[in-house]
């Protein structure tokens, strides 16, 4: 007993020791908190916080400024983060287009940048960068999962995404794994609000199945246009465009919805029963896939933060990359890119106790990984 009583004593006093040697950060966080795309944003640092106020850490500041989903704002207040704030990590960024902007002249002023959502092809392969950590996914991934669920059932899919870097590498993701005839290939506009066009078009495409990402707003508007239209084409498509900062605003347009997620509301593991009603308390409100991710994103600066100087960029980095944090998702760790490898799920959109949200029907992979890793030299 009395062994085991000083190992106990030994191991709060080098957790002790490893808390009192953080060293103060600095998060600089970007991200959309109006217009159409502000519940995305919202959850992103609703879920920051959350990670932050448990970790009891006083030594965190955090720097919040609104982007507006404008990519040249967005560029504004990084630069003025680093030279006027001296953040030590950006994150928060919601859109591809907006990071696309934004995360070249974060790693030339040597700052690091953490996403917590956006996941563009281009910065997964050739133009990736030691400093720069994804948190999320990379773009493709939810949407081939939903390839692969396609295969399942669908022999004609209409495949319909935004005209910007997500939305391309969505629909590229997809068609990776389908291996059935895709009808039609729709780019709309971002922000776009009214479908009627494309849900003429989807109409007499002669498809037997309709997959969509159209995340935030878009999502809304399209799913809303489209029960009214009376067109019974079944539609698919990934956890973003039927995340549950959305489902509120859609209503029961939206139930029985098959989509792809890496992280579902009702997964069973010790840190998901915690955050889950943790993140309720809080805020009153179940969380989204954006909020989970942000969770993580904050967590990983934490950790690191706790085991290396962000001024020592090397030591950083590999405590980034070490992912030593318990992910609400369960199984998470850095591919060579620093993109995340983990399981992904099929959620089906049902209603419990008279409120619209997902739950799991099946993992569709298990450890999975990107396309664009190996392209990655740095």
């Amino acid at each position: 007993m009395k062994t085991s009583l000083l190992a106990i004593s030994a191991a709060l006093m080098l957790g002790s020791a490893c808390v009192a040697s953080a060293e103060p950060v600095k998060i600089g966080l970007i991200t959309t908190l109006s217009g159409g795309g502000a519940g995305l944003g919202v959850d992103t640092r609703d879920g920051i916080m959350l990670a932050i106020k448990q970790s009891g850490r006083k030594d965190v500041t955090v720097v919040t400024e609104d982007d507006a989903q404008k990519p040249e704002l967005a560029v504004q207040i990084a630069d003025k983060m680093i030279q006027s704030e001296n953040v030590d990590v950006l994150t928060g960024i919601v859109w591809s287009n907006l990071l696309m902007a934004v995360q070249p002249g974060v790693v030339a002023q040597g700052k690091f940048y953490v996403s917590t959502n956006a996941a563009p092809a281009a910065l997964a392969g050739a133009k990736c960068d030691p400093l720069y950590f994804n948190a999320a996914y990379q773009n493709d991934n939810l949407h081939e999962a939903m390839g692969e669920y396609a295969n399942k059932g669908y022999k004609k899919m209409f495949i319909m995404a935004p005209n910007y870097p997500a939305g391309k590498d969505s629909l590229t993701g997809f068609k990776r794994y389908y291996k059935g005839t895709v009808a039609n290939e729709v780019y709309t506009q971002v922000g776009q609000t009214d479908y009627a066009a494309e849900i003429a078009q989807i109409r007499a495409s002669g498809a037997d199945g309709v997959f969509v990402f159209l995340p935030g707003g878009m999502g809304i508007a399209f799913m809303k246009q489209y029960a009214q239209s009376g067109v019974k084409t079944p539609i698919i498509g990934p956890g973003f465009s039927f995340s549950q900062d959305v489902l509120p605003a859609i209503g029961d347009a939206a139930l029985g919805v098959k989509a792809s997620g890496q992280w579902v509301k009702d997964l069973d593991n010790a840190a998901n029963k915690a955050f889950v009603p943790a993140f309720e308390k809080e805020y009153g409100r179940l969380p989204s896939i954006y909020a989970v991710q942000a969770f993580d994103a904050a967590q990983l600066i934490l950790s690191a933060s706790s085991k290396a100087s962000v001024k020592d960029a090397k030591a950083f980095a590999a405590a980034l990359n070490a992912a030593d944090i318990k992910s609400p998702r369960g199984n998470f760790k850095f591919n060579t890119n620093r993109h995340p490898i983990q399981d992904i799920y099929v959620t089906e959109v049902v209603k419990e106790n008279g409120v619209l949200t997902n739950k799991t029907v099946e993992k569709i992979f298990t450890d999975h990984g990107d396309a664009y890793a190996k392209d990655c030299k740095k």
